[in-house]
């Protein structure tokens, strides 16, 4: 068989979703990464949950206590991509500082504070709207960022996301 051949079914075996969108159906760890097909893994959050405020930062933080910061980062997409347009770099903001806290775990050190930076810099102008504390993530994300040498334990690394 030639490679166009091989190529072509393989993308028409690609995991898709009702839509026909490609989704990958691997099963993930607790950080994200991809495992082999068959392999247990962690449930994945589901995609386009629409929540209030209250509830994305109550399933957010539970997400970051139990070390699956990657879950996380989803619940906060959810909310940057359904929010109002005035709070969308909030929730943008906090999937950056989600998705540092993956890296981080993950082993790219310089990669996981680069996002931290980032999402600290684009949630610091905001006045701690659902009682969310700005002030203590920028500087949890500040001081993470400067002591990333190695991989972190992200449970034991998770911020807390309100006053």
């Amino acid at each position: 068989m030639d490679k166009a051949r091989r190529d072509r079914d393989d993308r028409a075996r690609r995991d898709r979703d009702t839509e026909g969108r490609a989704r990958n159906a691997r099963p993930r760890d607790g950080l994200g990464r991809p495992l082999p097909y068959g392999t247990p893994g962690v449930e994945r959050q589901p995609e386009g949950v629409l929540r209030t405020p209250g509830q994305t930062l109550t399933e957010a933080q539970r997400l970051l206590d139990a070390g699956m910061p990657f879950h996380a980062h989803e619940v906060f997409e959810d909310a940057w991509k359904s929010g109002p347009e005035a709070e969308r770099e909030l929730w943008r903001g906090l999937a950056q500082l989600a998705v540092g806290l993956t890296h981080a775990a993950r082993g790219n050190t310089a990669g996981g504070a680069r996002l931290l930076l980032r999402g600290a810099d684009r949630i610091s102008g905001y006045q701690d709207p659902y009682a969310i504390d700005v002030a203590g993530l920028t500087a949890w994300a500040h001081g993470l960022a400067a002591r990333l040498e190695r991989p972190v334990d992200a449970g034991a690394e998770a911020p807390r996301l309100t006053r």
